[in-house]
């Protein structure tokens, strides 16, 4: 396998997946990963598997599945997670070359409908993917390639060659600005993310509370995980906001 080019491995992973990755970083999604692993197996919950993944929140909860799907199965191989959602392709090139092994030692030679299997999700990974949790450094260079004006590329000898500073300082400020936006939608949605689970703890922890007092017994347990959900830090306090619509949502 050390011998298989990467080209190779796109060319296997886009024909059994029907796919149309063209760099090897779009692993790094995890959801390709999933759909090998369901080639073989038949029985890995797709719906569960976001293809088109393009936050890292995304990327760690298809990480998730593969992980339990690892565990059902028995199979003794680290999941080095931390490096893979970071969409380095060194790091998911070596993945890679695990997962073809993998495949090539378990896979039954049984027809596989992928996109049936998906359920026709979209699959449209940027190629250009990198998570938006590392992407502060990398984003103000790229942008200056997008939507520039012909005044920064004045010719050698021409009359504005003055001015190309402060447009790329302009282009460049743009594109820190564009690039802030997308990091901060990614926060907020994995902020509301986490929250909502939460939030489904605690109301799981409020009714079996009720049933534990109901039946009479402590549920000793059940406060301690209630009391970490209500912990505060030092210097936290929990916006009125926040507080009006948890009283509204108690049961």
């Amino acid at each position: 396998m050390a011998g298989v080019s990467r080209s190779d491995l796109l060319a296997w992973l886009n024909e059994l997946l029907q796919l149309n990755y063209t760099k090897i970083e779009q692993c790094g999604t995890g959801g390709a990963y999933c759909q090998v692993l369901d080639s073989i197996y038949g029985d890995v919950p797709m719906t569960k598997v976001k293809m088109n993944a393009k936050h890292e929140y995304e990327f760690v909860a298809n990480f998730k599945v593969m992980q339990n799907v690892f565990k059902a199965k028995k199979i003794d191989k680290p999941i080095p997670i931390e490096k893979l959602v970071k969409c380095k392709m060194q790091d998911n090139l070596e993945f890679l070359q695990w997962i073809k092994r993998f495949w090539d030692s378990n896979y039954g030679g049984q027809g596989y409908d992928a996109v049936a299997r998906r359920r026709g999700a979209p699959t449209d990974t940027p190629a250009t993917i990198a998570p938006l949790s590392n992407s502060r450094t990398g984003g103000a260079s790229s942008g200056l390639g997008i939507g520039g004006r012909a005044g920064g590329k004045t010719p050698i000898g021409g009359h504005r060659a003055g001015s190309a500073q402060p447009n790329e300082a302009i282009q460049t400020l743009q594109a820190q600005i564009r690039e802030m936006s997308t990091h901060m939608e990614g926060l907020e949605k994995e902020r509301d993310f986490y929250f909502a689970k939460l939030r489904d703890i605690e109301i799981l922890v409020q009714q079996q509370l009720e049933t534990s007092e109901l039946e009479g017994s402590q549920g000793e347990t059940l406060k301690e995980i209630q009391k970490i959900l209500y912990s505060t830090e030092d210097g936290f306090e929990v916006p009125d906001a926040v507080a009006a619509v948890d009283e509204e949502e108690t049961f």
